[in-house]
């Protein structure tokens, strides 16, 4: 193998690959990237058996071959040598090393056989469909902050995609439990039928990071065990988890007749400044709602207490109730319109919360005692 490839567009797509390959590895061809050359096109291939990212550069290719190198090591390298630079990368016949030569700069990095990189993209995927990448941005951002970190309940370590039939819409859910987070937006041509799939943390963490900067489509392909992510000439393919996601719309209340209507901001910076003395745990917060105003408190024994009061739309009958601040800071932190809508019912029910000017999300926070 022999190519020439620019810095740049080698530096990204390397970027990209190298960012699923974990830093410790007991299986060594997992710390490589395989890079395959053919056909004016460098092919970069990483994977850590749950995750595979592949990206295409335009490359000079001068004799066609293929090979895996460090990954890591191989980023830095490139990284390191100046903007603008032509590499070249060479593998003659059986070497175990390949030479990279950048201007005056020389290296040559031990090798693997390419034969032994295992193929996760292979197999069918049933349901095939494009999402603009705003709208597939807009699913992941409402609903990961929810994603439970609790390894035992796995089930739950994902966000989970689904179609609504009767609504038509694609909804995206996440729950740890304590909190729920949903989004929706109608239906794409090809999803229908598409089963209820959850996919990853550590997926949706990489798709986030894919598509920054990206306007155009996304192709979602999805089986049974697999999803499949491409942008431009980026393949991302995950293996989905394997549980199944609970009854969520169960905890959903309906019927929450008690109405508060705060604004986002005064109302987040109030409960992030009373919040400051509240336990590192339970970082629990009380209000006192009555007629147009909130009260909020915060009482720790080893610290003190903090009270502030917030003007709010409320003419219910007087409640209180209590909240994990955090989870408050961060259902505010999606809401975009100017105020937020509290429903409520009693002190012991779970409260909805939604965005006035978004309707195509919702959520659900479980009281705590105070």
């Amino acid at each position: 193998m022999r190519v020439t490839i620019e810095r740049s567009g080698f530096l990204k797509a390397l970027n990209h690959v190298q960012s699923v390959v974990e830093r410790r590895n007991t299986i060594p061809i997992l710390s490589n990237v395989l890079v395959q050359a053919k056909s004016g096109q460098v092919k970069l291939t990483a994977t850590d058996l749950d995750i595979e990212i592949i990206e295409s550069v335009p490359a000079e290719v001068a004799r066609e071959g293929a090979v895996t190198v460090a990954a890591h090591m191989l980023y830095d390298i490139v990284r390191k040598l100046q903007d603008g630079a032509q590499l070249e990368l060479e593998q003659s016949g059986d070497s175990g090393r390949v030479s990279i030569h950048a201007g005056k700069s020389r290296f040559a990095l031990q090798a693997l056989p390419p034969e032994d990189f295992p193929d996760l993209s292979s197999g069918d995927m049933g349901n095939v469909f494009s999402l603009a990448a705003k709208d597939l941005k807009f699913l992941i951002e409402r609903t990961r902050f929810a994603i439970s970190t609790e390894e035992t309940r796995y089930y739950l370590n994902g966000i989970y995609f689904h179609e609504v039939a009767k609504a038509n819409v694609l909804r995206a859910v996440a729950t740890d439990g304590h909190r729920l987070a949903q989004a929706e937006l109608p239906l794409p041509v090809g999803a229908s039928g598409m089963a209820g799939i959850i996919v990853p943390r550590k997926t949706v963490l990489e798709v986030v990071k894919l598509l920054e900067g990206e306007d155009g489509d996304v192709e979602v392909a999805v089986s049974s065990s697999k999803i499949r992510f491409t942008v431009g000439r980026l393949k991302l393919t995950s293996k989905l988890i394997d549980g199944t996601f609970p009854d969520y719309e169960r905890v959903i209340p309906r019927n929450n007749d008690k109405v508060m209507e705060a604004d986002t901001k005064i109302f987040a910076e109030a409960v992030d400044r009373v919040s400051t003395i509240s336990f590192e745990k339970s970082r629990a917060v009380k209000l006192n709602i009555g007629a147009d105003k909130v009260t909020l408190t915060v009482n720790n024994p080893d610290s003190g207490s903090a009270e502030e009061e917030v003007a709010v739309g409320y003419s219910a009958s007087p409640i209180e109730i209590g909240f994990n601040s955090r989870y408050l800071l961060d259902v505010a932190a999606q809401i975009k319109a100017s105020s937020m809508r509290f429903e409520l019912a009693d002190a012991g029910s779970p409260t909805v919360i939604r965005d006035p000017e978004d309707a195509q999300s919702l959520y659900v926070l479980m009281p705590m005692r105070v």
